[in-house]
C-alpha cells in the first residue's frame, strides 16, 4: 500500500479513525455496535482470508463489500432513529455511513476491475 499514492494512505488512516470511533458510540447506540462489528471484526477477517489467497490485489475490496454490508444495512434501516441534529452519535452515524459509501465506490470499482482481468 505504501507503494501507491499518498492519498490512499491518508484515506485508510481516516477510515481507521472513523471506524475506531464506533467503539465509544457502541455503548449507547445499536447502529454503532453493528458498525463496529462490521468494520473492526468481520471485514478485516474477510480481507485477511482474501489476502492469504490472492495477495495485495484489487479483490481485497470484496472484504469491505461483504464485511460492511451488515453494519451499513442495519444503520440505514434505522436511519429514522439517528437524531442527527440532537446528538453527537447521530452526527457520527452520518459520517461513518458517508465514509463507508465513498470507500465502497472504490471497492466496487476495484473488484470489477479484478473480475475483468486487471488484478493489480
Amino acid at each position: 500500500m505504501r507503494a501507491g499514492p499518498a492519498w490512499v494512505l491518508y484515506w485508510v488512516g481516516f477510515m481507521a479513525l472513523v471506524f475506531a470511533l464506533s467503539i465509544p458510540f457502541a455503548f449507547t447506540r445499536k447502529e454503532a455496535r453493528w458498525i463496529a462489528f462490521s468494520t473492526l471484526v468481520l471485514a478485516p477477517v474477510l480481507m485477511m482470508v482474501l489476502y492469504a489467497h490472492y495477495g495485495y490485489e484489487r479483490i481485497l475490496g470484496l472484504g469491505h463489500i461483504i464485511g460492511w454490508a451488515p453494519g451499513l444495512y442495519y444503520a440505514l434501516k434505522h436511519k429514522h432513529d439517528w437524531q442527527i441534529k440532537q446528538t453527537l452519535a447521530g452526527k457520527y452515524l452520518v459520517l461513518v455511513v458517508a465514509t463507508m459509501n465513498i470507500s465502497l465506490v472504490f471497492d466496487i470499482n476495484d473488484v470489477a476491475r479484478f473480475i475483468l482481468g486487471n488484478p493489480s
